[in-house]
Protein backbone atom coordinates (compact mmCIF):
# COMPACT_ATOMS: atom_id res chain seq x y z
CA UNK A 1 0.00 0.00 0.00
CA UNK A 2 1.34 3.46 -1.16
CA UNK A 3 2.19 5.43 1.59
CA UNK A 4 0.12 9.50 1.34
CA UNK A 5 0.71 11.37 -1.07
CA UNK A 6 0.78 15.16 -1.56
CA UNK A 7 -2.69 15.54 -2.03
CA UNK A 8 -3.52 14.23 0.99
CA UNK A 9 -0.80 16.19 3.18
CA UNK A 10 -2.35 19.15 1.52
CA UNK A 11 -4.35 21.54 4.50
CA UNK A 12 -8.24 22.05 2.57
CA UNK A 13 -9.11 25.22 1.86
CA UNK A 14 -12.39 23.98 3.95
CA UNK A 15 -10.60 23.41 6.91
CA UNK A 16 -11.27 25.22 9.73
CA UNK A 17 -7.66 27.28 9.77
CA UNK A 18 -7.26 27.86 5.99
CA UNK A 19 -10.19 30.06 5.99
CA UNK A 20 -8.79 32.91 7.23
CA UNK A 21 -4.96 32.32 6.15
CA UNK A 22 -3.76 33.26 2.95
CA UNK A 23 -0.40 31.35 2.75
CA UNK A 24 1.32 27.99 4.80
CA UNK A 25 2.96 30.37 7.26
CA UNK A 26 0.05 31.52 8.18
CA UNK A 27 -1.16 28.64 9.38
CA UNK A 28 1.43 27.08 11.20
CA UNK A 29 4.96 27.79 12.30
CA UNK A 30 7.45 28.02 8.75
CA UNK A 31 5.22 25.17 7.40
CA UNK A 32 5.86 26.60 3.96
CA UNK A 33 9.44 24.88 5.11
CA UNK A 34 8.08 21.33 5.99
CA UNK A 35 5.87 21.33 3.28
CA UNK A 36 9.34 22.02 0.88
CA UNK A 37 11.78 19.59 2.45
CA UNK A 38 8.62 17.52 2.05
CA UNK A 39 8.33 17.73 -1.43
CA UNK A 40 11.96 17.32 -2.03
CA UNK A 41 11.98 14.43 0.30
CA UNK A 42 14.36 16.05 2.48
CA UNK A 43 12.73 14.15 5.19
CA UNK A 44 16.34 14.14 7.67
CA UNK A 45 15.77 17.67 7.56
CA UNK A 46 12.42 17.63 8.55
CA UNK A 47 13.39 15.79 12.01
CA UNK A 48 16.39 17.91 11.90
CA UNK A 49 13.74 20.81 11.99
CA UNK A 50 10.94 19.22 14.15
CA UNK A 51 13.65 18.89 17.26
CA UNK A 52 14.86 22.35 16.56
CA UNK A 53 11.44 24.22 16.88
CA UNK A 54 10.70 21.93 19.74
CA UNK A 55 14.15 22.83 22.03
CA UNK A 56 13.78 26.05 20.84
CA UNK A 57 9.88 26.49 22.16
CA UNK A 58 9.14 27.80 18.88
CA UNK A 59 5.63 26.16 18.63
CA UNK A 60 3.28 28.35 20.31
CA UNK A 61 -0.13 26.78 19.94
CA UNK A 62 -1.48 23.46 20.34
CA UNK A 63 -2.28 22.87 16.52
CA UNK A 64 1.27 23.76 16.02
CA UNK A 65 2.45 21.20 17.87
CA UNK A 66 0.09 18.49 15.95
CA UNK A 67 1.47 19.70 12.89
CA UNK A 68 4.88 19.69 13.37
CA UNK A 69 4.09 16.03 15.15
CA UNK A 70 2.24 14.88 11.90
CA UNK A 71 5.43 16.21 9.86
CA UNK A 72 7.73 14.14 12.21
CA UNK A 73 5.76 10.85 12.04
CA UNK A 74 5.62 11.35 8.58
CA UNK A 75 9.43 11.49 8.18
CA UNK A 76 9.93 8.80 10.50
CA UNK A 77 7.65 6.43 8.21
CA UNK A 78 9.61 7.28 4.82
CA UNK A 79 12.62 6.58 6.42
CA UNK A 80 11.28 2.99 7.20
CA UNK A 81 11.45 3.57 10.80
CA UNK A 82 8.27 1.91 11.69
CA UNK A 83 8.70 1.10 15.74
CA UNK A 84 9.73 4.78 15.89
CA UNK A 85 6.86 6.39 14.32
CA UNK A 86 4.83 3.68 16.26
CA UNK A 87 5.68 5.16 19.24
CA UNK A 88 5.19 8.74 18.38
CA UNK A 89 1.73 7.69 17.37
CA UNK A 90 1.27 5.73 20.95
CA UNK A 91 1.99 8.78 22.69
CA UNK A 92 -1.17 10.47 21.33
CA UNK A 93 -4.65 10.05 23.38
CA UNK A 94 -8.17 9.08 21.20
CA UNK A 95 -7.34 11.41 17.84
CA UNK A 96 -11.06 12.75 18.41
CA UNK A 97 -10.68 13.71 22.24
CA UNK A 98 -11.39 16.95 22.60
CA UNK A 99 -7.46 17.92 23.68
CA UNK A 100 -7.27 17.90 19.43
CA UNK A 101 -10.38 20.10 19.10
CA UNK A 102 -10.22 24.03 18.58
CA UNK A 103 -12.98 24.38 20.89
CA UNK A 104 -10.82 23.11 24.07
CA UNK A 105 -9.01 26.11 23.83
CA UNK A 106 -11.34 28.80 23.51
CA UNK A 107 -9.08 31.40 24.31
CA UNK A 108 -7.00 30.40 21.79
CA UNK A 109 -9.07 29.65 18.79
CA UNK A 110 -12.18 32.15 19.87
CA UNK A 111 -15.60 30.75 18.33
CA UNK A 112 -13.75 27.91 16.27
CA UNK A 113 -14.64 24.31 16.25
CA UNK A 114 -13.68 21.12 14.99
CA UNK A 115 -10.97 18.78 14.98
CA UNK A 116 -7.08 20.09 14.79
CA UNK A 117 -6.07 16.94 14.14
CA UNK A 118 -4.58 17.06 9.64
CA UNK A 119 -6.29 14.19 7.87
CA UNK A 120 -2.83 12.69 7.27
CA UNK A 121 -2.13 11.43 11.11
CA UNK A 122 -4.92 9.45 10.77
CA UNK A 123 -3.87 7.68 8.03
CA UNK A 124 -0.22 6.81 9.12
CA UNK A 125 -1.91 6.18 12.69
CA UNK A 126 -4.02 3.43 10.48
CA UNK A 127 -0.93 2.37 7.92
CA UNK A 128 2.01 2.03 10.81
CA UNK A 129 0.47 -1.15 12.34
CA UNK A 130 0.55 -2.81 9.06
CA UNK A 131 4.27 -2.07 7.90
CA UNK A 132 5.05 -3.57 11.51
CA UNK A 133 3.31 -7.26 10.60
CA UNK A 134 0.31 -6.32 12.18
CA UNK A 135 -2.13 -6.37 9.36
CA UNK A 136 -5.86 -7.13 10.90
CA UNK A 137 -5.00 -3.62 13.34
CA UNK A 138 -3.91 -1.49 10.28
CA UNK A 139 -6.67 -3.16 8.18
CA UNK A 140 -9.55 -2.58 11.17
CA UNK A 141 -8.48 0.67 11.56
CA UNK A 142 -8.43 1.77 8.10
CA UNK A 143 -12.30 0.73 8.47
CA UNK A 144 -12.76 2.45 11.39
CA UNK A 145 -11.14 5.52 9.15
CA UNK A 146 -13.74 5.25 6.17
CA UNK A 147 -16.13 5.39 8.75
CA UNK A 148 -14.88 8.75 10.28
CA UNK A 149 -15.00 10.27 6.46
CA UNK A 150 -18.09 9.27 5.63
CA UNK A 151 -19.83 11.28 8.96
CA UNK A 152 -17.58 13.94 7.43
CA UNK A 153 -18.93 13.96 3.96
CA UNK A 154 -22.88 13.28 5.38
CA UNK A 155 -22.08 16.42 7.33
CA UNK A 156 -20.25 18.39 5.04
CA UNK A 157 -22.85 17.61 2.07
CA UNK A 158 -25.19 19.70 4.53
CA UNK A 159 -23.38 22.93 4.19
CA UNK A 160 -21.98 22.27 1.00
CA UNK A 161 -18.43 21.59 1.13
CA UNK A 162 -17.93 18.29 0.61
CA UNK A 163 -15.70 17.91 -2.29
CA UNK A 164 -12.68 17.49 -0.08
CA UNK A 165 -14.17 14.89 1.97
CA UNK A 166 -15.23 13.21 -1.22
CA UNK A 167 -11.48 13.15 -2.01
CA UNK A 168 -10.42 11.48 0.62
CA UNK A 169 -12.94 8.64 0.98
CA UNK A 170 -11.91 8.01 -2.52
CA UNK A 171 -8.35 7.86 -0.82
CA UNK A 172 -9.08 5.71 2.31
CA UNK A 173 -10.99 3.11 -0.16
CA UNK A 174 -8.21 2.91 -2.61
CA UNK A 175 -5.86 2.00 0.23
CA UNK A 176 -8.33 -0.89 1.80
CA UNK A 177 -8.31 -2.09 -1.50
CA UNK A 178 -4.94 -2.17 -2.11
CA UNK A 179 -4.51 -4.03 1.08
CA UNK A 180 -7.24 -6.60 -0.09
CA UNK A 181 -5.14 -6.62 -3.40
CA UNK A 182 -1.85 -7.38 -2.11
CA UNK A 183 -3.21 -10.61 -0.23
CA UNK A 184 -5.49 -11.87 -3.20
CA UNK A 185 -8.30 -10.98 -1.22
CA UNK A 186 -9.92 -10.49 -4.54
CA UNK A 187 -13.51 -10.91 -3.66
CA UNK A 188 -13.58 -8.09 -1.27
CA UNK A 189 -11.85 -5.70 -3.73
CA UNK A 190 -14.85 -6.28 -6.18
CA UNK A 191 -17.41 -5.39 -4.01
CA UNK A 192 -15.15 -2.22 -2.43
CA UNK A 193 -14.92 -1.20 -6.11
CA UNK A 194 -18.64 -1.40 -7.32
CA UNK A 195 -19.44 0.44 -4.29
CA UNK A 196 -17.90 3.19 -5.56
CA UNK A 197 -18.86 2.48 -9.02
CA UNK A 198 -22.39 2.08 -7.93
CA UNK A 199 -21.92 6.43 -6.71
CA UNK A 200 -20.42 7.07 -10.12
CA UNK A 201 -20.03 4.98 -12.73
CA UNK A 202 -18.43 7.70 -15.05
CA UNK A 203 -14.70 7.50 -13.27
CA UNK A 204 -12.60 5.71 -15.80
CA UNK A 205 -9.62 5.64 -13.73
CA UNK A 206 -12.02 3.38 -11.46
CA UNK A 207 -13.84 1.32 -13.86
CA UNK A 208 -9.88 0.85 -15.06
CA UNK A 209 -9.52 -0.44 -11.67
CA UNK A 210 -12.55 -2.79 -11.91
CA UNK A 211 -10.95 -4.20 -14.89
CA UNK A 212 -7.62 -4.58 -13.54
CA UNK A 213 -9.54 -6.83 -10.73
CA UNK A 214 -11.52 -8.51 -13.38
CA UNK A 215 -8.50 -9.85 -15.01
CA UNK A 216 -6.79 -11.18 -11.64
CA UNK A 217 -9.66 -13.20 -11.17
CA UNK A 218 -9.22 -14.43 -14.64
CA UNK A 219 -12.20 -12.51 -15.87
CA UNK A 220 -10.70 -11.55 -19.32
CA UNK A 221 -13.93 -11.04 -21.19
CA UNK A 222 -15.14 -8.61 -18.47
CA UNK A 223 -12.09 -6.77 -17.82
CA UNK A 224 -11.90 -6.08 -21.59
CA UNK A 225 -15.20 -5.00 -21.33
CA UNK A 226 -14.88 -2.47 -18.50
CA UNK A 227 -11.92 -1.42 -20.79
CA UNK A 228 -13.99 -0.98 -23.66
CA UNK A 229 -16.29 1.08 -21.37
CA UNK A 230 -13.39 3.30 -19.98
CA UNK A 231 -12.27 3.99 -24.03
CA UNK A 232 -16.00 5.11 -24.85
CA UNK A 233 -15.89 7.41 -21.54
CA UNK A 234 -12.39 9.59 -22.67
CA UNK A 235 -12.63 9.30 -26.37
CA UNK A 236 -12.76 13.03 -26.79
CA UNK A 237 -10.40 13.81 -24.11
CA UNK A 238 -7.50 15.69 -25.22
CA UNK A 239 -5.39 15.22 -22.56
CA UNK A 240 -2.48 12.86 -22.71
CA UNK A 241 -3.54 11.50 -19.33
CA UNK A 242 -6.84 9.87 -19.77
CA UNK A 243 -5.86 8.45 -23.44
CA UNK A 244 -2.56 6.96 -21.89
CA UNK A 245 -4.93 5.40 -19.56
CA UNK A 246 -6.77 3.59 -22.54
CA UNK A 247 -3.21 2.46 -24.23
CA UNK A 248 -2.24 1.55 -20.79
CA UNK A 249 -5.37 -0.49 -20.44
CA UNK A 250 -5.27 -1.97 -23.71
CA UNK A 251 -1.17 -3.21 -23.72
CA UNK A 252 -2.37 -4.70 -20.49
CA UNK A 253 -4.86 -7.33 -22.11
CA UNK A 254 -2.16 -7.57 -25.34
CA UNK A 255 0.70 -8.59 -22.09
CA UNK A 256 -1.91 -11.04 -21.01
CA UNK A 257 -1.92 -12.50 -24.41
CA UNK A 258 1.65 -12.59 -24.36
CA UNK A 259 1.08 -10.73 -27.40
CA UNK A 260 4.46 -8.30 -26.60
CA UNK A 261 4.78 -6.33 -29.90
CA UNK A 262 1.37 -5.11 -29.92
CA UNK A 263 2.14 -4.43 -25.98
CA UNK A 264 5.48 -2.13 -26.67
CA UNK A 265 3.28 -0.53 -29.40
CA UNK A 266 0.49 0.71 -27.36
CA UNK A 267 3.46 1.76 -24.82
CA UNK A 268 5.34 3.66 -26.91
CA UNK A 269 2.16 5.81 -27.88
CA UNK A 270 2.04 6.59 -24.38
CA UNK A 271 5.42 7.60 -24.17
CA UNK A 272 5.61 10.14 -26.98
CA UNK A 273 2.28 11.72 -25.91
CA UNK A 274 4.06 11.95 -21.96
CA UNK A 275 7.63 11.38 -21.45
CA UNK A 276 7.49 10.94 -17.85
CA UNK A 277 4.36 7.87 -17.65
CA UNK A 278 6.93 5.89 -15.64
CA UNK A 279 4.46 2.85 -15.72
CA UNK A 280 4.06 2.80 -19.32
CA UNK A 281 8.14 3.23 -19.53
CA UNK A 282 8.74 0.53 -17.52
CA UNK A 283 6.32 -1.99 -18.72
CA UNK A 284 7.64 -1.32 -22.36
CA UNK A 285 10.76 -2.11 -20.91
CA UNK A 286 9.32 -5.62 -19.44
CA UNK A 287 7.85 -6.29 -23.14
CA UNK A 288 11.24 -6.13 -24.28
CA UNK A 289 12.50 -8.64 -21.76
CA UNK A 290 10.17 -10.87 -22.49
CA UNK A 291 10.92 -10.23 -25.71
CA UNK A 292 14.53 -11.42 -25.31
CA UNK A 293 15.69 -7.61 -26.69
CA UNK A 294 17.93 -7.35 -23.07
CA UNK A 295 19.71 -4.38 -24.49
CA UNK A 296 16.51 -2.27 -25.54
CA UNK A 297 14.99 -2.88 -22.53
CA UNK A 298 17.83 -2.02 -20.33
CA UNK A 299 18.35 1.05 -22.72
CA UNK A 300 14.77 2.26 -22.25
CA UNK A 301 14.82 2.32 -18.76
CA UNK A 302 18.57 4.16 -18.31
CA UNK A 303 17.35 6.51 -20.64
CA UNK A 304 14.62 7.27 -18.48
CA UNK A 305 16.34 7.67 -15.63
CA UNK A 306 18.26 9.78 -17.27
CA UNK A 307 15.65 12.52 -18.72
CA UNK A 308 13.34 12.35 -15.99
CA UNK A 309 14.88 11.37 -12.80
CA UNK A 310 12.66 12.55 -10.23
CA UNK A 311 9.95 10.45 -11.82
CA UNK A 312 11.58 7.48 -13.00
CA UNK A 313 13.78 6.69 -9.68
CA UNK A 314 11.75 4.36 -7.83
CA UNK A 315 12.15 1.53 -6.51
CA UNK A 316 10.21 -1.05 -8.86
CA UNK A 317 11.92 0.59 -12.14
CA UNK A 318 15.12 0.20 -10.44
CA UNK A 319 15.02 -3.38 -9.18
CA UNK A 320 13.78 -4.76 -12.88
CA UNK A 321 16.59 -2.33 -14.36
CA UNK A 322 18.97 -4.15 -11.78
CA UNK A 323 17.20 -7.79 -12.74
CA UNK A 324 18.09 -6.97 -16.21
CA UNK A 325 22.08 -6.05 -15.57
CA UNK A 326 22.39 -9.38 -13.90
CA UNK A 327 20.58 -11.40 -17.43
CA UNK A 328 22.97 -9.38 -19.75
CA UNK A 329 26.27 -8.57 -18.21
CA UNK A 330 28.71 -11.06 -17.07
CA UNK A 331 29.62 -8.27 -14.35
CA UNK A 332 26.56 -6.67 -13.70
CA UNK A 333 28.27 -6.44 -10.04
CA UNK A 334 29.96 -3.28 -11.04
CA UNK A 335 27.28 -2.02 -13.18
CA UNK A 336 24.25 -1.95 -10.49
CA UNK A 337 27.62 -0.05 -8.06
CA UNK A 338 27.74 2.72 -10.85
CA UNK A 339 24.10 2.90 -11.02
CA UNK A 340 23.91 2.58 -6.94
CA UNK A 341 26.24 5.49 -6.71
CA UNK A 342 24.40 7.59 -9.08
CA UNK A 343 21.11 7.27 -6.77
CA UNK A 344 23.30 8.32 -3.66
CA UNK A 345 23.70 11.49 -5.51
CA UNK A 346 20.23 12.34 -6.21
CA UNK A 347 17.36 10.23 -4.78
CA UNK A 348 15.23 11.61 -2.19
CA UNK A 349 15.93 10.09 1.91
CA UNK A 350 13.77 7.88 1.70
CA UNK A 351 14.98 5.44 -1.13
CA UNK A 352 15.05 2.07 -0.78
CA UNK A 353 19.01 1.45 -1.85
CA UNK A 354 18.78 -2.27 -1.26
CA UNK A 355 17.24 -1.93 -4.66
CA UNK A 356 20.22 -2.44 -6.43
CA UNK A 357 20.46 -5.61 -5.02
CA UNK A 358 24.01 -4.99 -4.36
Amino acid sequence: MDPPTPESLALSTADPLTSHFTSLNDLAQELASLQDLATRGSWRSILDKVTRARAQSLLTKPHDHLVYFTYNVLALTKLRRFTDAAGEIDSLEDLNSLRYKYEGYPDVYPGRVGSMVPFSLRWMYALIPMKLGRRQDGLDRLYVLLDFVRRKVKEKREIGSVDVWRRREMFVMNGIIGVHLNQKELAACLSLIKELLNRDYTDPVLVSKLGYIQMQMGDLEGAKSSFNAVQGMVEKEEGSEMRNLVSRNKALVYMVGKDYVSAVREYEECIERDGSDVVAINNKALCLMYLRDLSDSIKVLESALERVPTVALNETLVVNLCSMYELAYVNHGDVKRTLSSWIARVAPDDFDTASTRI
